[in-house]
């Protein structure tokens, strides 16, 4: 029976390289390949292709309506390991730790075009 093996999210950006440094240096991803318009960054499991774009007609940034949600086993401790290579980020870019009432706990991200990268980890008691 076929298999559905792994998510892995367009990001739409307006600088390829920009995006590319924004997350592989602040958020610890490793670009694997990268050709003309495109690139594909992994970390671990999760992996992302950017895909640079012309601006939208409308003067909106690419992220705008764009967001994903990577799933992570110790989120705070994930947490300290980027917290220094986001505090230089302007304000409102970065939410930190929080717990949901959905029994996550949570931290965002927005990225160079205003993609929102959610990190959570289930909260839920275990039995």
């Amino acid at each position: 029976m076929p298999e559905l093996l792994q998510l892995t999210p367009f990001v739409l950006c307006s600088s390829l390289q920009k995006q590319i440094d924004f997350y592989c240096d602040r958020l610890g991803f490793t670009c694997g390949f990268r050709q003309d318009n495109y690139a594909f960054l992994s970390r671990g499991k999760v992996a992302i292709r950017l895909l640079e774009c012309p601006p939208r007609d409308d003067g909106r940034a690419l992220g705008d309506d764009q967001s994903f949600y990577i799933d992570v086993a110790g989120i705070d401790d994930l947490y300290e390991t980027l917290k220094a290579g986001l505090a230089d980020l302007p304000e409102g870019r970065v939410r930190p730790p929080f717990d949901q009432p959905y029994q996550q706990r949570e931290f965002h991200v927005l990225d160079e075009d205003g993609t929102l990268v959610f990190f959570g980890e289930d909260i839920r008691p275990r039995p």
